[in-house]
């Protein structure tokens, strides 16, 4: 088979909402140059499809000549003829028209729109093959072009034989391959070991990957209710009481306001959140709330001047560094011979006293604008309510009523205008005069800018989908923070306690807690990930130094360090053993201690019955290697580190991952591997071993 080229080869990666296709692969990776939307319209004939809705609209022809509006204009022009007056050229004639139908596309609507995919699962895939082939076809990639496709968690085996079917038969495909998402990510961060957590629209993945291997065995595939419709749909059962719709929802889940606290934050204007002060004295001298380390904050940092005496403090002397004032010498002490001298006692009095008035006049001021609220601009997870801007769509008929009474109420008034003007002289008509070919003109010019209106108006509708967006605010509370309260943190932390402890390779768990990889167009929203993060430490991660860990290194047949000076533990005997065993040591504990090592003592001849079953276990694991790390509990939890080689993909994030990880594996497989690997399934192969041949080659 010849080489595949970097500019044939074509990568779909669908999604319960967007799918995304790239045809070629760049020099340097950068995101999918095609999203469309995960959806199709039933068409006319019952079996097909269509991208977009296809909608009816009604026009009206007046003499093959189409008149907008659906109206037809009446001459209202007054005939001069012979000088006479004016001569009625009869009842004005009506036009016959006739209505014809047109069919437009709208793309912005999506009011009876079949999404194939739903939860991951395909759900229609008559729908399904739609979606694909106009994929296909709006890429419209050469004959000799190998195809990619990401695989979903949730499609089964029969699932992989049907689409190999169709695109082998449907494309003619020289090349076909199958490719894990999760699989996908661990490439994209080129991670060999990892936790991939994919948060999509309507569901959740977890998946634990090890050296390039997707464990199928107890992963969490479709967990439900932990998507970002989930947290949609908690923001909807929170708000609806106050007018929120779903759209409006939906656009606060995706703005800034909208944020995840971690765990434990107190919300905004509740009680706890006031500042109590439990010394009053050390804040009134220090501004300490209590006693203690760690209670007394930077005044310098909140904007006010430090307390003590001297210069620049709140309690010194504003007027240290004054000039030397009348009747004082350079060192600040009156000089009462000269006050006397001068004859000018009472006045100097009379000017001591209101400049002490004053100076304590200001010095109360100041005082009361320091006690005063500093306005100070607070971050959005400190404000108990705030300022939403949302767009609303509504029809263009609705928007532009009001402009359209307007405008008909200044041609209606420019018509009568029209209506009153004096009759003109008569004249010859053999020789029209100048003003009726102006006039005409006139009318004419007119008549073509309102035919241009209408087609430019025309044209925008058609693009804009008959409709337009109006920005509006509303006014939201604490509500925005609990998109996520419903238990959809729980839920995931749970599912991926499970989904590690799965993995048989107890040696590989500790690295699969310290390469969590967490992604998805649902994890978007402000803090869901670092909230995910603290909710998984809280709930089991364990200290290094604790007790338990120390106790559960020594096998249980080996003593606690004796009070002899050293910490080797000494062995017991068989009789201590037995005694251990009946006072306070779980016999369970002990059994599966004792029979996971064969070189420790064997155990008692009453607990050998409970402990075959346990031998065999023990046997298993010791096939996997022996291990000495926690595999139940760990000891940190970690995410992975995103690549900082792809700069394109650095400004819109690593949230689609998977398609920078399809793109990687396409260049190895289908250009540098070229096969070797068996890593697509080639045309040849398809005839020899029908659809099954792709679970063979499928990565």
């Amino acid at each position: 088979m010849p080489p595949f080229k970097d500019e044939h080869i074509l990568i779909i990666a669908p999604g319960s909402q967007t799918t995304l296709a790239q045809l070629g692969l760049p020099e340097s990776f950068t995101p999918a140059r095609l999203r469309i939307s995960t959806r199709m319209f039933p068409a006319e004939k019952k079996g097909e499809w269509e991208p977009y809705r296809v909608r009816e609209k009604k026009s009206q022809r007046s003499n093959g000549n189409e008149v907008s509006g659906g109206s037809s204009e009446v001459n209202t022009d007054v005939n001069m003829a012979d000088g006479n007056g004016p001569v009625a050229d009869g009842p004005p004639k009506t036009e016959d028209t006739e209505d014809d139908i047109i069919y437009e596309e709208d793309p912005a609507s999506d009011e009876g729109a079949v999404y194939p995919l739903r939860e991951g699962r395909v759900v229609d895939w008559s729908c399904f093959f739609a979606l694909l082939t106009h994929v296909y076809n709006t890429l419209s990639p050469p004959f000799h072009t190998p195809i990619l496709l990401i695989s979903q968690p949730a499609w089964t085996a029969q699932d992989h034989e049907i689409l190999t079917q169709f695109f082998f038969e449907k494309f003619k495909t020289p090349a076909f391959c199958l490719m894990d998402s999760a699989l996908a990510v661990s490439y994209a961060y080129g991670v060999p070991t990892a936790t991939i957590v994919d948060v999509g629209h309507g569901k959740c993945d977890i998946s634990a990957v090890s050296d390039f291997m997707v464990y199928d065995i107890g992963r969490g595939v479709a967990v439900p209710g932990c998507g970002g419709e989930g947290m949609t749909e908690r923001l909807l059962e929170l708000l609806s009481p106050i007018g929120f719709n779903w759209e409006m929802c939906e656009q606060l889940k995706k703005s800034n306001i909208c944020e995840i606290l971690p765990p434990g934050t107190t919300m905004p204007g509740s009680p706890d959140t006031e500042v109590q002060i439990s010394n009053p004295a050390a804040a009134a001298s220090t501004g300490a709330v209590g006693s203690g380390p760690g209670q007394r904050g930077s005044i310098a940092a909140q904007g006010g001047a430090p307390r003590g005496p001297g210069m620049d403090t709140e309690v010194g002397d504003e007027e240290q560094d004054r000039e030397v004032k009348d009747g004082e010498d350079n060192e600040g002490v009156l000089d009462v011979a000269s006050i006397v001298a001068s004859g000018k006692t009472n006045e100097f009095l009379a000017k001591k006293e209101r400049e002490k008035t004053e100076k304590a006049a200001a010095k109360k001021a100041a005082a009361d604008a320091a006690a005063a609220p500093k306005p100070q601009r607070l971050p959005n997870s400190k404000r108990e309510k705030t300022t939403f801007h949302y767009d609303e769509r509504r029809p263009l008929e609705d928007i532009n009523e009001n402009g359209k009474r307007q405008a008909e109420t200044e041609n209606a008034q420019e018509g009568s205008d029209s209506k009153r003007q004096k009759t003109p002289e008569p004249v010859n008509e053999s020789a029209p005069s100048a003003a009726d070919e102006t006039m005409t003109k006139d009318a004419d010019a007119a008549k073509r800018q309102q035919d241009k209106a209408a087609r430019k108006e025309e044209r925008r509708r058609n693009r804009d989908g008959n409709s337009a967006y109006v920005r509006k605010e509303i006014e939201v509370g604490v509500e925005r923070f609990m998109a996520a309260s419903g238990g959809t943190l729980e839920q995931i932390a749970d599912t991926i306690h499970r989904t590690i402890l799965s993995v048989p390779e107890v040696a590989k768990r500790s690295e699969l807690w310290d390469s969590l990889v967490i992604l998805g167009n649902g994890s978007k929203v402000k803090g869901f990930k670092e909230a995910l993060l603290l909710t998984l430490q809280a709930k089991y991660i364990i200290s290094p130094s604790s007790a338990t860990i120390f106790t559960s290194e020594l096998p249980s047949n080996l003593s606690t360090p004796l009070g002899t000076g050293t910490n080797t533990p000494q062995p017991q005997s068989q009789s201590q053993l037995q005694h251990s065993t009946s006072h306070g040591v779980n016999p369970l504990l002990y059994a599966a201690t004792t029979a996971s090592n064969p070189t420790l003592h064997p155990p008692s001849q009453h607990l050998q019955p409970q402990n075959q079953h346990l031998q065999n276990y023990a046997a298993l694991h010791a096939l996997s290697g022996m291990h000495s790390s926690h595999g139940q509990t760990p000891t940190s939890i970690k995410l992975a580190k995103m690549p900082e080689y792809f700069p394109e993909w650095k400004d819109v994030g690593f949230d689609e991952a998977a398609f920078l990880g399809a793109q990687v594996a396409a260049k190895v497989v289908f250009v540098v591997d070229q096969g070797l690997s068996k890593g697509f399934m080639t045309r040849v192969e398809y005839n020899e071993l029908g659809p099954q041949g792709i679970h063979e080659s499928c990565l």
